[in-house]
């Protein structure tokens, strides 16, 4: 017997369509019975990919007796965080502040009105059958206790990351930086890189930022540790050889959340292919091809946008696809022995608890390379020939589920990855299927007026974006832009700026809030500041009001900006890991912005020699024969001339990359 669920696009919606349980999705329906029939209601987040989501369903959500007592004394609404980070984002503030912790499922119990007084995560079934039966209890008898704890977390709720206003600093110095990083490196884990910590993340914008740090400040212990974080993440678990898992679990990066993500793997391109210019590396060059290669075969739609993600379980087994026993590396044949000892095959499994093997490489593998009698380029494509074939066998598995929404956020950081990729690499198939990405978002993720979606209309409704959608859109366009030089596509981001603050800009608060002036109201209006696995949408956009506000020489833009920034500004030293953005852009204020025009027939070529050539963290591009653009006004001629902007200030015509760099250096 079908649910309220059986019609819904969402796949994770889907996956509950025949539960006992009496789901409704979110919407009116739902909530004008829980008012009408005076019931509590149970709000259940989670996602596809969300492996513990699928325990607690096989566990309590097809348990009957666990569905009699949601559907007796609960309305009961099942919401895909993914497709409603909105409302996700409100009751993991209030599971947080009941719990001091959070994540999937997340599971809140509420008052008919949505204002929440219980939550939490995973819960056992017995566990989740007492608190409901004794919620249902108290409800009854007392429910004048349920309305005034309501009342004061709902109060919680609304002050999380609501931020003064603060007056803007003459300037930021190194010492306001240095107060910040020195703390934050004293998480460092010198053993297995990144921190200090299990699970561990990959959290690509903080090693970004290190990456960035180290290069301005001259920091070269930060930099060696980035670069050992980003090898000890390519060579471990997290990273099938193909493409990267959400996290490890493990301390030592051995053992992954199997979920692939899109957002994940658009980030860590743009980071692999930063540190590569700053570091050439086989190792890093691989990771981006890879992973480009297993988007573009796993993930890409016909539409031209990508899917969201891919399965941690396949046959009800985690990790399943993605895990071999020692024999089956004899498809290898002569092969076999040499990569079972460069992957760390096992006949009893290196993953002991589940007796079957992870791969993953060790620094001491490096001595199999040399003792075999391999350069490093013979190596390379010594091991890219086995990583196919074995490839080409697990692709007869049964695979994990396809989560197929498609997400302009995530879409957006994917066509990020792939415009750094083609710029430090120079692969013009990474260009086009960028440009694809951006059509898709175009087409299918815009209606009138500049206005984005969150994903592309279905049959059930269309939900207008959030402020995340738009800024990483912008960021997306502004380094396309960089990268070709097109105008079109910052002008476009230009358009959804204004778009953008038009809808999420509260001018006498200085501050962006997630949901629209015009969206769906509900028990709380949010900003969201701190950056997490994903930067934050606000930290996002101010960056990229910032980078515009230079590009375009609009004031407007950086006036919003900088009071913006420097609300935030006295937050970031107390927990630098979540304010990796924001800290990005106080390296922005500090050591400024290199605004490099290049001119001339020849400016996309001197584009790509200078990517070629040099890392520069902090820069812009801008270039062409033909532009309205301010700072390439009156600089338009057929002759090649770079110039160096810095402070509204512009150098006189360099003759050549050559004669820049000297102006950087």
């Amino acid at each position: 017997m079908a649910n309220n669920l059986l019609h819904e696009n969402s796949p994770y919606l889907k996956q509950h369509a025949h539960n006992p349980v009496h789901w409704f999705p979110w919407g009116q329906e739902a909530l004008n019975k829980a008012k009408e029939e005076n019931k509590l209601i149970i709000i259940s987040i989670g996602y596809s990919a969300c492996h513990w989501c699928h325990v607690m369903e096989r566990e309590s959500f097809e348990n009957d007796a666990i569905a009699e007592t949601m559907n007796k004394f609960y309305v009961s609404i099942k919401i895909d965080r993914e497709e409603r980070p909105d409302i996700d984002q409100i009751y993991m503030i209030a599971v947080q502040l009941m719990t001091n912790a959070g994540g999937w499922p997340l599971n809140v119990i509420c008052l008919p009105d949505g204002r929440p007084i219980y939550g939490g995560t995973y819960f056992k079934p017995q566990d989740w059958q007492n608190v409901l039966l004794q919620i249902a209890q108290m409800w009854e008898e007392s429910p004048e206790t349920a309305i005034d704890y309501a009342e004061r977390l709902t109060a919680g709720i609304n002050k999380a990351e609501k931020l003064p206003i603060a007056p803007i600093p003459e300037e930021y110095t190194l010492l306001d930086i240095k107060s910040i990083v020195l703390p934050w490196k004293e998480q460092f884990d010198f053993r297995d890189g990144g921190y200090r910590r299990a699970p561990k993340f990959p959290l690509p914008n903080n090693w970004l930022f290190f990456l960035r740090y180290g290069v301005l400040a001259e920091d070269a212990d930060t930099l060696q540790h980035v670069h050992f974080t980003l090898e000890k993440i390519a060579n471990g678990g997290i990273y099938d050889h193909i493409g990267f898992a959400r996290y490890s679990v493990d301390g030592k990066r051995h053992v992954p959340h199997f979920e692939k993500m899109l957002y994940d793997n658009g980030q860590l391109i743009s980071l692999y292919s930063e540190a590569y210019q700053q570091k050439p590396s086989l190792l890093y060059k691989n990771v981006v091809f890879e992973t480009i290669a297993w988007a573009q075969r796993e993930m890409l739609a016909p539409n031209g946008g990508f899917y969201s993600a891919l399965d941690a379980d396949s046959e009800g087994v985690e990790g399943k696809f993605y895990t071999f026993g020692y024999s089956e590396f004899d498809i290898l044949k002569d092969d076999a022995d040499i990569a079972r000892e460069y992957f760390n095959i096992t006949p009893d499994g290196n993953w002991s608890e589940e007796q079957i093997n992870i791969p993953f490489v060790q620094p001491s593998n490096q001595q199999l390379i040399q003792e075999a009698g391999f350069t490093p380029e013979e190596w390379d494509s010594y091991i890219n020939e086995i990583k196919a074939k074995l490839l080409d066998y697990r692709s007869n598995r049964v695979r994990p589920g396809l989560d197929h929404k498609q997400l302009t956020t995530w879409n957006a950081l994917m066509l990020k990855g792939l415009v750094d990729a083609y710029r430090i690499f120079g692969d013009e198939s990474h260009l086009e299927l960028a440009l694809n990405v951006a059509h898709f978002i175009q087409k299918h993720c815009t209606v009138d007026n500049n206005t984005l979606l969150h994903q592309p209309k279905d049959s059930n409704r269309q939900i207008e974006a959030f402020l995340d959608d738009y800024a990483f859109t912008i960021e997306a366009f502004v380094v396309l832009f960089e990268a070709t030089f097109d105008e079109k596509w910052i002008y476009a981001a230009q358009e959804l700026a204004y778009k953008a603050i038009d809808l999420f800009y509260d001018g006498d608060a200085k501050t962006f809030y997630y949901t629209a002036k015009n969206a769906e109201e509900l028990i709380a209006r949010k900003s969201e500041i701190m950056d997490n696995v994903i930067p934050s949408s606000s930290s996002t956009f101010t960056r990229q009001l910032y980078r515009l506000g230079l590009l375009l020489d609009n004031e407007d833009f950086t006036a919003i900006a900088d009071q913006v920034f420097a609300n935030v500004f006295p937050y970031i030293k107390s927990y630098g890991s979540a304010y990796s953005n924001w800290a990005i852009q106080l390296l922005e204020h500090h050591y400024g912005t290199n605004e490099i025009a290049l001119t001339g027939k020849n400016a996309l070529d001197w584009r790509k020699e200078l990517d070629a050539k040099t890392y520069i963290p902090n820069k812009i591009y801008l270039g062409g024969t033909k532009s309205t653009l301010p700072l390439l006004i009156n600089k338009e001629q057929l002759e090649s001339k770079a110039y160096l902007c810095r402070n509204k200030t512009c150098s006189l015509p360099q003759p050549s990359i050559t004669h820049l760099l000297e102006l950087i250096k």
